[in-house]
């Protein structure tokens, strides 16, 4: 890793270059990172294959080529000061690389440990003494005799949900089974790759904790969002005090922090728990998995927040100091799938944003992506206001004009 010397905004150096942040991934999460960087004056550079990306459409620089190109990479170190990525499944031999000449965060190493489930929950499992929290029961599936292994031994495993071990997000690459026999069949289907049985638990709620962590140690974070995903697809978050049990919100929050310093981590992570009652010792506490990039439970700290995440990831990944963010507004973030460009009889259309944003307190996001696809995140809309009762009710009639699901939860 080479060594971090912090990169002021609006600075230049000696060969007349101007200070710039580059970002592996030209997605949503990397525009908006562009944007908060531009903001505080730095110039920025995007790597990324797709011509008409989200981050590749308003930064400085578009280099238009694959994550592993050589020459690209090549092309954004001498262009960048410090370099990010926006998404976890970016080759980590690419950070690697990029880590020889310039201040990578997070490193590849740890990117390497969120590609991979099993990694993963070896580390949750490893800190569990620290963090104050453990996973899921689970067991890991590779091999055939592994399999059948689980399914003679570790029968308080069913019913589960399978998991491939790499490359799952959003609810893909995720089979729920009961028995033995769908067991093997769920296995067969995802292809028979390694994959984790996790045992399926009384989930109450879901919750994420957002962490900044400077390349000092430094460490500030968010209060836990508590979130609603339908379909393996995040749909509401609720952010404001009281959106969960303070004594279970403060451990989330504490338990997060000690995941990233156990990791040595550096950036935004993005640490997401399950809230069970099943009777254990656990307090109703369970990590399910961390994001190493800003998380889409977080965007409402663009409009809520006095610092945002991706205010934060450019602060982190730049060598500045890490200010405690302070939430002024309760928020609720609203998710917008391409569904919501749709008719009942699946005819495009436009949504209705005269009155959707004629609405108080309505913070609208669109990502700038050119085509809507049912799935597909296009944006998302923020309510803030002065309390919770007032932001409950006009998400409510936002989430109705748009015919968004997550109704009942909001």
């Amino acid at each position: 890793m080479t060594a971090m010397t912090p990169v002021f905004p609006g600075s230049v150096d000696a060969a007349g270059q101007r200070a710039t942040l580059g970002v592996l991934g030209g997605g949503q999460l990397g525009r908006m990172f562009v944007h908060a960087a531009q903001r505080l004056g730095y110039f920025t550079a995007v790597l990324e294959p797709d011509v008409h990306s989200p981050a590749g459409q308003v930064s400085h620089h578009h280099i238009q080529t694959g994550y592993d190109d050589p020459a690209g990479l090549a092309q954004l170190a001498h262009l960048c000061q410090a370099i990010t990525t926006e998404f976890e499944n970016v080759p980590a031999q690419a950070l690697q690389t990029l880590a020889l000449t310039r201040p990578v965060a997070p490193s590849a190493a740890v990117v390497g440990i969120a590609q991979d489930r099993v990694a993963e929950k070896a580390h949750f499992a490893a800190c569990a003494d620290l963090s104050g929290v453990t996973c899921a029961p689970y067991a890991v599936i590779e091999t055939l005799a592994q399999r059948q292994a689980v399914q003679a031994e570790r029968a308080e495993l069913l019913p589960g949900i399978l998991k491939t071990a790499r490359m799952g997000y959003d609810g893909k690459g995720q089979v729920r089974v009961k028995t033995a026999e769908e067991l093997a069949a769920a296995w067969a289907e995802l292809g028979g790759v390694a994959c984790v049985l996790e045992k399926m638990l009384p989930l109450t709620a879901e919750c994420s904790v957002l962490v900044a962590r400077g390349w000092d140690g430094q460490v500030v974070s968010f209060a836990p969002q508590r979130n609603v995903h339908v379909e393996g697809i995040l749909a509401v978050t609720h952010a404001y005090a009281g959106n969960m049990p303070p004594t279970l919100a403060e451990r989330a929050q504490a338990a997060a922090v000690a995941i990233a310093q156990h990791l040595g981590y550096v950036g935004v992570l993005c640490v997401e728990f399950f809230v069970v009652d099943d009777g254990s010792t656990h307090g109703g506490l369970i990590v399910n998995e961390m994001a190493p990039r800003p998380h889409n439970s977080g965007h409402y700290t663009m409009d809520a927040c006095d610092a945002s995440q991706f205010d934060l990831q450019v602060h982190t990944m730049a060598g500045l100091p890490l200010p405690q963010p302070r939430q002024h507004s309760p928020a609720i973030m609203l998710n917008l799938l391409g569904d919501v460009w749709f008719d009942a009889s699946g005819q495009l259309q436009e949504p209705d944003w005269r009155s959707v944003l004629s609405l108080p307190g309505t913070h609208l996001h669109l990502y700038g992506k050119l085509e809507a696809r049912a799935g597909r995140k296009m944006g998302h809309l923020t309510i803030t206001g002065p309390d919770v009762a007032s932001v409950k009710t006009v998400a409510r009639r936002a989430a109705g004009l748009l015919g968004l699901p997550g109704l009942d939860d909001i």
